[in-house]
């Protein structure tokens, strides 16, 4: 099989292109996600569904990955992209419209479509390593998460200057957010169209095609996917540790603002926190992917494990409202995530065979998302009928369970050669 050279001009232009619609989908996923438990309880009425907003979101980015994948594996990554991104732009006026006539069961349905944006968000990040060499995978697939960096710290401080916004409009306050939401997404949609060219999973396929490797048949069942994935050791301990990692983010994370105003804080200061808590999430990435090419996965998962736990730990010390506590667990929140997504992604992608990697990938997405779902609806009731601290604490066990899994994984710590 010919290797190819580790500065391919195609790979580095689509890298670029997939980092430039990260920065803009981040502002659109990003800027309602402040004030997205805060509209669920504004319009239901009840702090107890205040979780279901973000709940139903995590759950349509799962579902949505299931359709994504056969899309990506018949027509390429552009299309399916493209796709996420439409329901979620759907989504968000769908989420300005129940907002407006305060219809909690339309926001449950605009929540899920708005979760197309996090699909699209997530199945980039394989986009970036269709086309990677072996050695430099996760550094590529971390470049195009660390993009997100920039339209995610923006998006949620867009909430105070979105206000005058809403009212400008007749709008309620809360809702001025996925205004911004919409034009992030619209935009996104435009740089794929113009610049994701050739696309990089038919590229990949074709050089495949002529390496002599396979017939160019890629197959995109998220069931297919799955099973090939469990006969894998690498790939099972990578799906165990991207959703893990999921869910002890989500959990915490959903319900951080809820905890914020009833403790007085403003919509700003929770924005901000958010803004930080982000930056945890994708501004690291780069080094947490040179860390994975160096050190192999499993280091990286054990050493995510251990910044999720201190993270869970600060959470559980924090008091209602403001406080340093919360601010540097979100922080660490984000970064721990970080760790889990980069080892857990470059784990499953290098050890699946390049045919299989759509559906295997759409397959931990879905997995990811379906149980960070059931971790952020779980997440609300805990709040309101215990505590946040009593949440924190959960999800200190779940970030406990990823290290130990990763420690006493029987996958072997390499790279595998396979070239795209």
């Amino acid at each position: 099989m010919t290797t190819a050279p580790t500065h391919d001009p195609i790979q580095q232009r689509v890298v670029r292109t997939l980092a430039g619609t990260q920065v803009l989908g981040g502002v659109g996923l990003s800027a309602g996600v402040a004030v997205g438990a805060l509209l669920a309880e504004d319009v239901s009425g009840s702090a107890q569904f205040a979780g279901l907003g973000g709940t139903f979101q995590v759950l349509g980015a799962a579902l949505i990955a299931i359709p994504m994948s056969r899309v990506m594996a018949a027509h390429g990554r552009r299309p399916g992209l493209v796709f996420g991104y439409l329901l979620a732009a759907t989504g968000a006026i769908g989420l300005i419209t129940a907002g407006v006539i305060r219809n909690f069961p339309l926001l449950l349905v605009a929540s899920v479509l708005f979760g197309g944006a996090t699909a699209s968000n997530s199945q980039a990040r394989y986009a970036g390593a269709d086309l990677a060499h072996p050695q430099h995978r996760a550094r590529d697939l971390s470049i195009v998460v660390w993009a997100t960096t920039i339209g995610s710290v923006v998006g949620p401080n867009l909430v105070g200057p979105s206000a005058p916004v809403a009212r400008a409009l007749g709008l309620p306050l809360l809702t001025g957010p996925f205004l911004f939401s919409l034009l992030g997404l619209l935009l996104a949609i435009a740089v794929l169209l113009w610049r994701l060219r050739p696309d990089p999973l038919i590229e990949a396929r074709q050089r495949r095609v002529a390496d002599g490797d396979d017939s160019g048949a890629t197959h995109g069942s998220v069931t297919r996917g799955l099973r090939v994935a469990a006969g894998i050791p690498n790939a099972r301990l990578g799906i165990l540790t991207l959703a893990l990692g999921h869910v002890v983010m989500v959990s915490v994370m959903v319900m951080t603002p809820l905890h914020m105003n009833h403790g007085g804080a403003d919509l700003e200061v929770i924005g901000f926190v958010i803004s930080i808590h982000i930056l945890g999430m994708f501004a690291f990435s780069p080094l947490t992917g040179l860390a994975v090419d160096r050190f192999g996965g499993r280091a990286v998962a054990v050493l995510g494990s251990a910044i999720l736990s201190a993270a869970a730990l600060l959470a559980s010390a924090s008091p209602e409202g403001e406080s340093w506590t919360l601010l540097l667990g979100l922080f660490l929140l984000g970064l721990g995530w970080s760790c889990t997504l980069v080892a857990g992604s470059t784990l499953l992608t290098a050890a699946v065979p390049a045919d299989e990697r759509p559906g295997a990938q759409g397959a931990s997405d879905l997995l990811m998302g379906l149980m960070a779902a059931g971790g952020g609806a779980l997440a609300g009731v805990i709040v309101h009928q215990v505590s946040f601290e009593a949440l924190a604490l959960g999800a200190l066990g779940v970030a406990i369970s990823i290290g130990l899994a990763a420690a006493l994984s029987t996958a072997r710590p390499q790279i595998q050669d396979t070239r795209t």
